[in-house]
Protein backbone atom coordinates (compact mmCIF):
# COMPACT_ATOMS: atom_id res chain seq x y z
CA UNK A 1 0.00 0.00 0.00
CA UNK A 2 1.21 3.51 -0.78
CA UNK A 3 1.08 6.17 1.96
CA UNK A 4 -1.92 7.73 0.16
CA UNK A 5 -3.75 4.38 0.20
CA UNK A 6 -2.93 3.80 3.89
CA UNK A 7 -4.29 7.19 4.94
CA UNK A 8 -7.38 6.72 2.78
CA UNK A 9 -7.95 3.26 4.29
CA UNK A 10 -7.87 4.73 7.83
CA UNK A 11 -11.27 6.27 7.01
CA UNK A 12 -12.84 2.82 6.60
CA UNK A 13 -11.89 1.53 10.07
CA UNK A 14 -14.02 1.04 13.17
CA UNK A 15 -11.83 0.97 16.28
CA UNK A 16 -13.09 -0.25 19.66
CA UNK A 17 -11.33 1.41 22.61
CA UNK A 18 -11.86 -0.49 25.87
CA UNK A 19 -10.63 0.93 29.16
CA UNK A 20 -10.52 3.82 31.58
CA UNK A 21 -12.09 6.97 30.20
CA UNK A 22 -11.94 10.06 32.41
CA UNK A 23 -12.54 13.77 32.52
CA UNK A 24 -9.77 16.36 32.72
CA UNK A 25 -10.88 19.65 34.24
CA UNK A 26 -8.83 22.84 33.97
CA UNK A 27 -9.51 25.86 36.16
CA UNK A 28 -7.55 28.98 35.23
CA UNK A 29 -7.33 31.97 37.50
CA UNK A 30 -5.24 34.65 39.15
CA UNK A 31 -3.65 34.79 42.58
CA UNK A 32 -3.72 38.23 44.16
CA UNK A 33 -3.84 37.38 47.84
CA UNK A 34 -3.16 34.74 50.46
CA UNK A 35 -6.11 33.19 52.30
CA UNK A 36 -6.78 34.52 55.82
CA UNK A 37 -7.77 30.94 56.81
CA UNK A 38 -4.47 29.24 56.00
CA UNK A 39 -1.17 30.14 54.30
CA UNK A 40 -2.45 29.19 50.84
CA UNK A 41 -3.06 31.24 47.68
CA UNK A 42 -6.62 32.28 46.81
CA UNK A 43 -7.25 31.54 43.12
CA UNK A 44 -9.79 33.85 41.56
CA UNK A 45 -11.34 31.74 38.78
CA UNK A 46 -11.45 33.22 35.29
CA UNK A 47 -12.11 30.20 33.10
CA UNK A 48 -13.03 26.50 33.33
CA UNK A 49 -12.62 23.87 30.67
CA UNK A 50 -13.36 20.14 30.46
CA UNK A 51 -11.42 17.80 28.21
CA UNK A 52 -11.48 14.06 27.57
CA UNK A 53 -8.77 12.24 29.50
CA UNK A 54 -7.41 8.70 29.74
CA UNK A 55 -8.86 6.56 26.96
CA UNK A 56 -10.65 9.72 25.77
CA UNK A 57 -7.45 11.04 24.24
CA UNK A 58 -6.98 7.76 22.35
CA UNK A 59 -10.52 8.11 20.97
CA UNK A 60 -9.69 11.62 19.75
CA UNK A 61 -6.47 10.42 18.08
CA UNK A 62 -8.28 7.54 16.35
CA UNK A 63 -10.95 9.99 15.17
CA UNK A 64 -8.27 12.41 13.91
CA UNK A 65 -6.88 9.64 11.73
CA UNK A 66 -10.32 9.39 10.07
CA UNK A 67 -11.45 6.14 11.71
CA UNK A 68 -14.61 5.68 13.78
CA UNK A 69 -13.71 5.50 17.48
CA UNK A 70 -16.06 3.59 19.79
CA UNK A 71 -15.68 3.75 23.58
CA UNK A 72 -16.38 0.73 25.78
CA UNK A 73 -16.08 1.68 29.45
CA UNK A 74 -17.82 1.98 32.82
CA UNK A 75 -18.45 5.41 34.37
CA UNK A 76 -20.70 6.74 37.12
CA UNK A 77 -24.23 8.11 36.97
CA UNK A 78 -22.88 11.24 38.72
CA UNK A 79 -22.55 14.82 37.42
CA UNK A 80 -18.96 14.29 36.14
CA UNK A 81 -20.29 11.24 34.28
CA UNK A 82 -22.90 13.45 32.58
CA UNK A 83 -20.18 15.95 31.66
CA UNK A 84 -18.03 13.12 30.32
CA UNK A 85 -20.81 11.58 28.23
CA UNK A 86 -21.77 15.01 26.87
CA UNK A 87 -18.11 15.71 26.00
CA UNK A 88 -17.90 12.41 24.09
CA UNK A 89 -21.12 13.19 22.21
CA UNK A 90 -20.05 16.78 21.44
CA UNK A 91 -16.93 15.36 19.80
CA UNK A 92 -19.21 13.00 17.80
CA UNK A 93 -17.64 9.91 19.37
CA UNK A 94 -19.59 6.65 19.40
CA UNK A 95 -20.89 5.93 22.94
CA UNK A 96 -22.60 2.59 22.17
CA UNK A 97 -20.29 0.79 24.61
CA UNK A 98 -20.54 3.30 27.45
CA UNK A 99 -21.98 1.80 30.63
CA UNK A 100 -23.28 4.06 33.42
CA UNK A 101 -23.20 2.55 36.91
CA UNK A 102 -24.80 3.79 40.15
CA UNK A 103 -22.02 2.08 42.13
CA UNK A 104 -19.09 3.78 40.43
CA UNK A 105 -17.71 7.29 40.51
CA UNK A 106 -16.46 8.94 37.35
CA UNK A 107 -12.76 9.82 37.39
CA UNK A 108 -12.18 13.56 37.22
CA UNK A 109 -8.76 15.18 37.46
CA UNK A 110 -9.00 18.89 38.24
CA UNK A 111 -5.99 21.11 37.65
CA UNK A 112 -6.00 24.55 39.27
CA UNK A 113 -3.73 26.87 37.27
CA UNK A 114 -2.76 30.39 38.37
CA UNK A 115 -1.07 32.31 35.58
CA UNK A 116 1.04 29.60 33.96
CA UNK A 117 1.69 27.71 37.20
CA UNK A 118 -0.26 24.61 38.25
CA UNK A 119 -1.09 25.21 41.91
CA UNK A 120 -2.71 21.89 42.78
CA UNK A 121 -4.37 18.86 41.17
CA UNK A 122 -7.47 17.32 42.73
CA UNK A 123 -8.30 13.73 41.74
CA UNK A 124 -11.78 12.37 42.41
CA UNK A 125 -11.59 8.70 41.52
CA UNK A 126 -11.66 5.09 42.54
CA UNK A 127 -9.21 2.49 41.32
CA UNK A 128 -11.05 -0.50 42.74
CA UNK A 129 -11.94 -3.10 40.11
CA UNK A 130 -15.45 -2.92 38.66
CA UNK A 131 -17.97 -5.33 40.17
CA UNK A 132 -18.84 -8.74 38.73
CA UNK A 133 -22.08 -7.34 37.26
CA UNK A 134 -20.22 -4.39 35.69
CA UNK A 135 -17.56 -6.74 34.27
CA UNK A 136 -20.28 -8.91 32.73
CA UNK A 137 -21.98 -5.85 31.23
CA UNK A 138 -18.65 -4.59 29.81
CA UNK A 139 -17.80 -7.98 28.27
CA UNK A 140 -21.31 -8.32 26.79
CA UNK A 141 -21.03 -4.83 25.22
CA UNK A 142 -17.58 -5.61 23.83
CA UNK A 143 -18.79 -8.90 22.30
CA UNK A 144 -21.70 -7.05 20.70
CA UNK A 145 -19.37 -4.52 19.08
CA UNK A 146 -16.26 -6.58 18.19
CA UNK A 147 -17.61 -8.32 15.04
CA UNK A 148 -18.14 -4.94 13.32
CA UNK A 149 -14.71 -3.55 14.32
CA UNK A 150 -11.32 -3.99 12.65
CA UNK A 151 -9.16 -3.60 15.77
CA UNK A 152 -9.44 -3.31 19.57
CA UNK A 153 -7.33 -1.02 21.76
CA UNK A 154 -7.07 -1.91 25.45
CA UNK A 155 -6.39 1.43 27.14
CA UNK A 156 -5.51 0.56 30.73
CA UNK A 157 -4.90 3.27 33.34
CA UNK A 158 -5.19 0.99 36.40
CA UNK A 159 -8.52 2.58 37.38
CA UNK A 160 -10.32 -0.76 37.55
CA UNK A 161 -12.44 -0.91 34.38
CA UNK A 162 -10.25 -3.68 32.97
CA UNK A 163 -9.81 -6.83 35.06
CA UNK A 164 -7.91 -10.06 34.28
CA UNK A 165 -11.31 -11.76 33.74
CA UNK A 166 -12.62 -9.21 31.23
CA UNK A 167 -9.25 -9.00 29.44
CA UNK A 168 -9.12 -12.81 28.99
CA UNK A 169 -12.73 -13.11 27.82
CA UNK A 170 -12.60 -10.17 25.39
CA UNK A 171 -9.23 -11.25 23.95
CA UNK A 172 -10.43 -14.83 23.38
CA UNK A 173 -13.58 -13.55 21.65
CA UNK A 174 -11.56 -11.13 19.49
CA UNK A 175 -9.12 -13.87 18.48
CA UNK A 176 -12.01 -16.16 17.56
CA UNK A 177 -13.34 -13.38 15.29
CA UNK A 178 -9.87 -12.54 13.89
CA UNK A 179 -10.00 -8.99 15.27
CA UNK A 180 -6.51 -7.85 16.35
CA UNK A 181 -5.94 -6.57 19.90
CA UNK A 182 -3.46 -3.78 20.68
CA UNK A 183 -2.58 -2.97 24.30
CA UNK A 184 -1.41 0.14 26.14
CA UNK A 185 -0.67 -1.46 29.54
CA UNK A 186 -0.19 -0.20 33.08
CA UNK A 187 1.29 -1.96 36.09
CA UNK A 188 -1.59 -3.87 37.67
CA UNK A 189 -2.73 -6.00 34.71
CA UNK A 190 0.62 -6.02 32.92
CA UNK A 191 0.90 -9.80 32.76
CA UNK A 192 -2.84 -10.40 32.22
CA UNK A 193 -2.75 -9.58 28.49
CA UNK A 194 -2.22 -13.08 27.15
CA UNK A 195 -2.58 -13.95 23.44
CA UNK A 196 -2.87 -10.33 22.28
CA UNK A 197 -1.71 -9.14 18.87
CA UNK A 198 0.53 -6.20 19.78
CA UNK A 199 1.61 -5.13 23.27
CA UNK A 200 2.92 -1.55 23.61
CA UNK A 201 4.65 -0.68 26.90
CA UNK A 202 7.21 2.08 27.28
CA UNK A 203 10.70 1.28 28.57
CA UNK A 204 9.84 1.98 32.24
CA UNK A 205 6.71 -0.20 32.06
CA UNK A 206 8.68 -3.00 30.37
CA UNK A 207 11.32 -3.01 33.12
CA UNK A 208 8.80 -2.80 35.97
CA UNK A 209 6.29 -5.22 34.42
CA UNK A 210 8.87 -7.97 33.90
CA UNK A 211 10.96 -6.97 36.95
CA UNK A 212 14.10 -7.00 34.82
CA UNK A 213 16.91 -4.57 34.24
CA UNK A 214 18.90 -4.55 31.03
CA UNK A 215 21.04 -2.25 28.92
CA UNK A 216 18.62 -0.72 26.43
CA UNK A 217 21.52 0.47 24.26
CA UNK A 218 22.62 -3.13 23.74
CA UNK A 219 20.40 -4.37 20.90
CA UNK A 220 20.88 -8.05 21.81
CA UNK A 221 19.73 -7.40 25.40
CA UNK A 222 16.75 -5.40 24.17
CA UNK A 223 15.77 -8.15 21.72
CA UNK A 224 16.11 -10.84 24.40
CA UNK A 225 13.98 -8.86 26.88
CA UNK A 226 11.23 -8.27 24.31
CA UNK A 227 11.32 -11.97 23.37
CA UNK A 228 10.92 -12.79 27.08
CA UNK A 229 7.92 -10.41 27.19
CA UNK A 230 6.33 -12.05 24.14
CA UNK A 231 6.90 -15.52 25.60
CA UNK A 232 5.44 -14.50 28.98
CA UNK A 233 2.26 -13.20 27.35
CA UNK A 234 2.21 -15.56 24.36
CA UNK A 235 1.71 -12.34 22.40
CA UNK A 236 2.16 -12.11 18.64
CA UNK A 237 4.11 -8.90 18.85
CA UNK A 238 5.46 -6.05 20.97
CA UNK A 239 6.12 -2.40 20.21
CA UNK A 240 8.32 -0.69 22.81
CA UNK A 241 8.50 3.10 22.94
CA UNK A 242 11.96 4.21 24.03
CA UNK A 243 11.52 8.04 24.31
CA UNK A 244 14.56 9.76 22.81
CA UNK A 245 15.88 6.37 21.61
CA UNK A 246 12.93 5.83 19.26
CA UNK A 247 10.95 2.58 19.08
CA UNK A 248 11.57 -1.16 18.83
CA UNK A 249 9.14 -3.61 17.25
CA UNK A 250 9.14 -7.42 17.32
CA UNK A 251 6.15 -8.60 15.30
CA UNK A 252 5.38 -11.21 12.61
CA UNK A 253 8.94 -12.63 12.68
CA UNK A 254 10.54 -9.23 12.11
CA UNK A 255 12.48 -6.97 14.47
CA UNK A 256 13.27 -3.30 13.80
CA UNK A 257 14.73 -0.53 15.92
CA UNK A 258 13.94 2.92 14.58
CA UNK A 259 15.57 6.12 15.88
CA UNK A 260 13.53 8.98 17.27
CA UNK A 261 12.96 11.94 14.95
CA UNK A 262 14.95 14.96 16.08
CA UNK A 263 12.29 17.47 17.03
CA UNK A 264 11.74 20.56 19.08
CA UNK A 265 10.12 18.92 22.13
CA UNK A 266 7.45 21.17 23.62
CA UNK A 267 5.41 18.66 25.63
CA UNK A 268 5.59 14.85 25.73
CA UNK A 269 2.15 14.38 27.35
CA UNK A 270 -0.24 12.42 25.18
CA UNK A 271 2.46 11.05 22.86
CA UNK A 272 1.84 7.45 23.98
CA UNK A 273 -1.87 7.83 23.17
CA UNK A 274 -0.98 8.96 19.66
CA UNK A 275 1.45 6.07 19.17
CA UNK A 276 -1.07 3.39 20.23
CA UNK A 277 -3.83 4.91 18.07
CA UNK A 278 -1.68 4.95 14.93
CA UNK A 279 -0.20 1.50 15.64
CA UNK A 280 -3.68 -0.01 16.07
CA UNK A 281 -4.96 1.46 12.81
CA UNK A 282 -1.84 0.24 10.97
CA UNK A 283 -2.24 -3.27 12.45
CA UNK A 284 -5.92 -3.26 11.39
CA UNK A 285 -4.80 -2.61 7.80
CA UNK A 286 -2.26 -5.44 7.97
CA UNK A 287 0.75 -3.20 7.33
CA UNK A 288 4.24 -4.68 7.66
CA UNK A 289 5.86 -4.36 11.12
CA UNK A 290 8.40 -1.75 10.00
CA UNK A 291 5.63 0.50 8.63
CA UNK A 292 3.57 0.08 11.83
CA UNK A 293 6.58 1.20 13.90
CA UNK A 294 7.68 3.98 11.53
CA UNK A 295 4.32 5.75 11.20
CA UNK A 296 3.57 5.40 14.95
CA UNK A 297 7.02 6.69 15.88
CA UNK A 298 6.58 9.64 13.54
CA UNK A 299 3.18 10.53 15.01
CA UNK A 300 4.49 10.35 18.57
CA UNK A 301 7.28 12.76 17.64
CA UNK A 302 4.93 15.21 15.94
CA UNK A 303 2.59 15.58 18.93
CA UNK A 304 5.59 16.26 21.19
CA UNK A 305 6.05 19.51 19.25
CA UNK A 306 2.66 20.74 20.44
CA UNK A 307 1.94 22.17 23.87
CA UNK A 308 -0.68 20.26 25.86
CA UNK A 309 -2.44 17.02 25.01
CA UNK A 310 -3.54 17.30 21.39
CA UNK A 311 -4.56 14.59 18.92
CA UNK A 312 -2.46 13.98 15.82
CA UNK A 313 -2.97 16.17 12.75
CA UNK A 314 -3.67 13.66 9.95
CA UNK A 315 -2.59 15.93 7.08
CA UNK A 316 0.72 16.75 8.79
CA UNK A 317 1.36 13.08 9.62
CA UNK A 318 0.65 12.08 6.02
CA UNK A 319 2.98 14.71 4.53
CA UNK A 320 5.76 13.74 6.97
CA UNK A 321 5.18 10.01 6.30
CA UNK A 322 5.58 10.61 2.57
CA UNK A 323 9.10 11.93 3.25
CA UNK A 324 10.00 8.61 4.92
CA UNK A 325 9.21 6.52 1.86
Amino acid sequence: MTIDQVFEAFDTLRVLVIGDVMLDSYVWGKVERISPEAPVPVVNVQKREYRLGGAGNVLLNVQSLGAEAIICSVIGTDAPGDLLENSLKEKELNCEGLIRSDDRITTIKERIIAGSQQVVRIDTETDKPVSKAETEALVAKAKELIPSCQVIIFEDYDKGVLTPESIAEITAFANAHNVPTVVDPKKRNFLAYNHVTLFKPNLKELREGLKVDFNVDNLDELKATVQHLKDSLQAKGALITLSERGVFIDFNNETHKLPAHIRQIADVSGAGDTVISIAACCVALGLPPKSVAAISNLGGGLVCEMVGVVPIDKALLKSEAQKLV
